[in-house]
């Protein structure tokens, strides 16, 4: 079994919904890169998520939404473009947050799950964490696992534990 008929089978995908998306944007030539926890497994034992996070450049987002095939559900939230598909329980969420444009210039192609992507750089992935993780007005499960990508990041790559708030770090040392 590859592993993204691995990843189509846990999203109960019908459809290859993930392939159909990064097709449309590279057909349309738009730049992209792919954060949370999806972008942590590009550089980490890999996890399953059922959610695709992904920054693209904001000049577009309007123009992309037009492009989308009719059976694509969109949903606007205050801090994500959410689509999704009936043949799939991949959802995808592009992120509005302006922060994360910069993550554009120093992504790079990357093979996660089987699907080559450009994914933000570890740096960058980690920032974003750290800014999800911050963010109180999240649920507390998704702080959680916001926390345990952070560990996950670091542990691959140990000189992002200076960039730690004091209070993650107490979090992590508690944890380990």
């Amino acid at each position: 079994m590859t592993a993204k008929t691995f990843f189509n089978s846990i999203t109960n995908g019908k459809k290859d919904f993930l392939q159909e998306f990064i097709e449309l944007l590279e057909k349309e030539n738009i730049s992209y890169c792919v954060i949370g926890g999806l972008a942590v497994n590009a550089y980490a034992e890999p996890l399953v998520s059922l959610d695709l996070d992904i920054v693209i450049a904001s000049r577009v987002t309007d123009k992309i939404l037009l492009l989308f095939p009719r059976d694509w559900k969109v949903k606007t939230e205050k801090h994500s473009i959410n689509i999704s598909v009936t043949d799939s329980d991949l959802q995808v969420q592009i992120q509005r947050d302006e922060r994360y444009q910069e993550f554009m210039k120093r992504a790079e192609r990357k093979n996660v799950l089987g699907y080559e992507l450009f994914v933000a750089s570890i740096e960058d992935v980690f920032q974003g964490k750290l800014w999800a993780y911050s963010d109180n007005e999240r649920r507390q499960s998704k702080r959680q696992k916001d926390l345990a990508d952070i560990m996950r990041l670091v542990e691959v790559d140990s000189t992002l534990k200076k960039n730690l708030p004091k209070e993650i770090q107490e979090k992590i040392i508690s944890n380990s």
